[in-house]
């Protein structure tokens, strides 16, 4: 199944990342954290629609590391895969 997104929504796969303690000791992503704040885009949304009537352009595209605010995100499963659907507004920055 394809998932593509309307308007500025943005499909994101979150970037799990494995954390180490000072002693060395991986701590899993299974461990009770948070959720994630980074990801890669895998999905964008034409646009939102501006009041002049005109579409926006995304500031983002497909294979893009992002970080978004903690909170903002929608999580969804597809075919057993968790993705985020979020807001481009929601995204904080893109990792280079």
């Amino acid at each position: 199944m394809n998932l593509k997104p309307l308007y500025d929504h943005v499909i994101i796969k979150p970037i799990a990342e494995d954390e180490v303690t000072k002693s060395g000791i991986v701590l899993p992503d299974t461990v009770d954290k948070e959720k994630p704040e980074k990801g890669e885009v895998i999905a964008i949304g034409p646009g939102k629609i501006t009041e002049k009537g005109e579409r926006a352009i995304m500031s983002v595209k497909v294979g893009d590391k992002v970080m978004f605010k903690k909170y903002s995100p929608d999580e969804v499963k597809v075919d057993g895969e968790e993705y985020l659907v979020i807001s481009e507004a929601d995204i904080i920055a893109v990792i280079e």
